[in-house]
């Protein structure tokens, strides 16, 4: 029969002190003496006694974690802004518990509906889509809520982004001006507000080239192994239908690519110059060192950190956007 779990009781008794003492161990240590704490802290280790998360909520009001929920923490960006959460969150003697989504509604969803019934004290989301109505419910209902990576446009959500237009047109104005004309966008699947803008900004510098013209491909991720689906394809075409650049959704799906038209015997950027967008170590590794337009991961994952910080501090508080610029980080894969 397995062993009843040691209770508070239980460290109070062996110390021969109060209940009340060894829970403001827990919940109020600066009621202790440093020498108390000592005492009940080496009995905590002692007994094995780990304390009821429910039973600190209702005392403290307040949990001590916060929520992240993102599209895919294996993806080097998005581990990058969980990394920063954590680092501002620690700070703040708080703990973090993340979640990917993996692009879908229904699992990020059920991660959101666990951390508000845990009354974990605040969220930070990169959406899997453009559907924010449960989100902004959420804040209503008390938990605070903040968008990174994606911005609300009923400004009912604090969130951290980027001008991914202007990534767009950084992107194709470069393949513009390294002599390129037949481009090609390799994104993901439609209806994803950060991918249209860039989709956005680029129809805007090819329309403004009288002879430059742009094609559009669809994936429904925008992983490696999906990005050598898309080279082959490419190293597939006839020379005269073949595009010169391509204009890749990101980092991961670029290297790809660029690993599939090497090995097909195309040259990179010779035949065809590739940009990424996001700018995650690895591509500055890849085997043609890759051009792409950088987002300041941690900086995002930061910044969102300290408003849900401010939002949790302050309830009810109006929401507020950060947007960061974006970067062309020029490197062998378009370098004429």
């Amino acid at each position: 029969m397995a062993e009843a779990p040691v209770t508070i009781h239980d460290v109070a008794r062996h110390l021969g002190i109060s209940a009340a003492t060894v829970s403001n161990y827990f919940n109020w240590p600066d009621k202790l003496s440093a020498r108390m704490k000592e005492r009940v802290g080496g009995a905590v280790e002692e007994l094995g006694f780990v304390p009821s998360m429910p039973a600190r909520q209702l005392r403290r009001q307040h949990s001590g974690i916060v929520g992240l929920s993102v599209v895919n923490a294996s993806n080097p960006f998005f581990a990058g802004i969980a990394t920063a959460v954590e680092q501002v969150a620690e700070d703040a003697g708080l703990s973090v518990v993340v979640g990917s989504s993996h692009e879908s509604a229904v699992r990020q969803e059920k991660f959101l509906t666990l951390f508000e019934q845990l009354r974990f004290d605040g969220v930070v989301v990169a959406p899997s889509d453009d559907e924010l109505e449960p989100l902004r419910r959420r804040r209503d209902r008390g938990t605070p809520v903040v968008l990174v990576d994606h911005e609300d446009p009923d400004g009912r959500l604090s969130s951290v982004s980027l001008d991914h237009h202007e990534g767009g047109r950084l992107a194709a104005r470069h393949l513009i001006d390294v002599g390129r004309r037949r481009l090609l966008f390799a994104a993901g699947a439609e209806g994803v507000r950060q991918v249209e803008r860039r989709l956005e900004g680029c129809r805007e510098i090819v329309r403004a080239t009288p002879d430059a013209h742009l094609d559009v491909v669809r994936s429904d991720d925008l992983d490696i192994a999906v990005g050598e689906e898309t080279g082959a394809w490419i190293a597939g075409l006839d020379p005269a239908d073949r595009p010169d650049a391509v204009f890749a959704g990101n980092d991961l799906h670029a290297i790809g690519l660029v690993d599939a038209l090497l090995a097909a015997g195309l040259r990179v950027p010779d035949d065809v110059a590739v940009v990424g967008y996001d700018d995650i170590p690895f591509a500055a590794l890849a085997a043609v060192p890759l051009t792409t337009v950088r987002q300041p991961i941690s900086e995002m994952g930061r910044a969102a950190a300290r408003l849900l910080l401010d939002e949790i501090a302050e309830p009810g508080r109006p929401p507020r956007d950060v947007v960061f610029p974006p970067e062309l980080v020029v490197r062998a894969s378009t370098r004429p």
